[in-house]
């Protein structure tokens, strides 16, 4: 009998740790060459020209927000996603709009986009803040088209999805956040994920303007550029330009967070490798499991079952040791979204994934006698259910 088996867990090996104590004997515990260093690696492996090192993935969704001029204006998201891919938006005295999912990819219909689009006035829509749930990516060259069609920006939510890929129509691959789609990237470093820093996110980018607008607005609005600056009256000299936020990241996370990056690939294989077990073990059974289109990589950080009686699992998995979640409740039916004005009804493909969805365990150090005693716990449930 295991102890406890979660939905997600951080691996932290000798590697982090002796990164995070070389920082710790270093010059600099935050502002300093550990962030750059972080940026500049991340850049490189997600093929993106910019990476804006944060303090976590809200602060990065905020952050490309502004930068895109997200003030007072009307964007749309998924339901199936954390508040804070909505939040953003709310937070630049925006307004939020939803978009149901399809039920298949569990990710935003673009279908029902068009339509949405279609059904408002030319300029009503300012941006799309799409969510590659779980770990697969939206069609995203399908969505630029729609994008472009209706003069709207992008801000790519892959806070589930770093290293995920897909193939465009052309046959040319793309990583998740390299810039070819969409206008900023954002990902997220909380300890289930993928790259693990305790907290921290990334916006990455290919437009130099709005590189340049996160990073001031991610220190309070101050520089030292002397070219952004009215005067300077010496070394010591800054002005404030804007209102920014106290966003950085420091440079023990930092180091971490490059360590843990080192070693993304292992771990998307190992998560791959799980999901294919998990979809062998319950072909045979009544469980609806997220497609994957042929041109897509998953990056699985969340691997999610569907199935008739969720609590029943839910519990059933819980006595015995094994801490599945859910994942999510559709943002619209919270109530300060409820009070917006947003019910039941709004979102039915949302809703009905929401009534049936449950997250298995899914993290690269589940040993395969783990993942064996999650499958077999699944089946003892459905097995029990259908007699």
């Amino acid at each position: 009998m295991f102890n406890s088996i979660p939905y997600g867990r951080q691996h932290i090996d000798q590697t982090d740790i002796d990164a995070v104590i070389k920082t710790l004997q270093s010059d600099y515990l935050t502002q300093g060459p550990a962030i750059e260093s972080f940026e500049l690696a991340f850049a490189e492996y997600i093929g993106a020209k910019h990476a804006i090192a944060v303090s976590n993935g809200t602060a990065a969704l905020h952050l490309a927000a502004l930068a895109l001029g997200a003030e007072k204006k009307r964007v749309i998201t998924s339901p199936i996603t954390f508040a804070a891919s909505a939040n953003c938006i709310e937070y630049c005295g925006g307004e939020v709009f939803f978009c149901d999912i399809d039920p298949k990819t569990l990710l935003m219909d673009l279908e029902k986009l068009e339509s949405l689009l279609n059904t408002h006035p030319s300029g009503y829509f300012s941006g799309i803040v799409p969510v590659e749930f779980a770990g697969l990516s939206v069609d995203l060259e399908k969505l630029k088209s729609l994008a472009e069609k209706h003069g709207l920006w992008i801000i790519e939510d892959a806070c589930h999805a770093p290293g995920a890929r897909f193939s465009d129509s052309k046959g040319q691959e793309h990583k998740a956040g390299n810039g070819k789609y969409a206008d900023c990237t954002i990902f997220s470093f909380h300890p289930v994920k993928h790259i693990a820093c305790g907290e921290g996110g990334m916006v990455t980018t290919n437009d130099d303007v709005l590189a340049d607008k996160i990073k001031l607005l991610r220190t309070h609005g101050i520089t030292k550029s002397p070219e952004l600056m009215g005067k300077n009256d010496g070394g010591w000299y800054y002005e404030m330009i804007e209102l920014g936020y106290n966003y950085r990241l420091t440079d023990i996370q930092a180091a971490l967070g490059e360590s843990q990056l080192r070693k993304l690939d292992d771990s998307l294989n190992r998560r791959n490798t799980i999901a294919l077990n998990y979809r062998k073990a319950f072909e045979n059974y009544s469980i609806t499991i997220q497609d994957v289109p042929s041109n897509q990589f998953h990056a699985y950080h969340l691997f999610i079952v569907q199935v008739a009686d969720r609590k029943g699992l839910y519990e059933h998995l819980r006595e015995n040791k094994i801490f599945a979640q859910v994942h999510y409740i559709p943002v619209h039916l919270h109530p300060y979204y409820q009070a917006k004005g947003w019910k039941k009804g709004d979102m039915p493909s949302a809703e009905a994934y929401y009534d049936q969805c449950l997250s298995l365990p899914m993290y690269p150090t589940l040993t395969n006698e783990e993942q064996e005693y999650v499958i077999q716990k699944v089946v003892e449930f459905l097995d029990n259910s259908a007699n």
